[in-house]
């Protein structure tokens, strides 16, 4: 795609209410540069980098008693998921304070 026809598509693009208003400020030009512009960059830049970083999954082993393991993966089965996505979603549960846990 040409510069041309980039603008062209971007230019089609429907906005919602904030990006219209954002885009009436920046076409007035009301919109001016912060004095420390380079490093608010590298504080978005480094942002976005930790945001990706989070996204991704991470590899973990865990001991578990093979009563309670063999319980998940009935529970698992009976629902028709896998066993580790389960702990997954329930661990993800948790971590967002969704489901608590009580420790005796």
């Amino acid at each position: 795609m040409s510069k041309k026809q980039s603008k062209k598509f971007i230019k089609s693009l429907p906005l919602d209410n904030y990006e219209r208003e954002l885009d009436n400020f920046l076409n007035k030009g009301e919109f001016r540069r912060v004095g420390n512009f380079q490093e608010t960059k590298k504080m978005f830049q480094e942002a976005a980098k930790r945001h990706k970083e989070l996204l991704k999954t991470k590899r973990i082993t865990i001991r578990v008693n093979q009563e309670d393991l063999l319980k998940v993966k009935a529970k698992a089965k009976r629902v028709r998921i896998p066993y580790q996505r389960l702990l997954n979603a329930l661990i993800h549960q948790f971590a967002e304070g969704k489901r608590e846990i009580k420790i005796k």
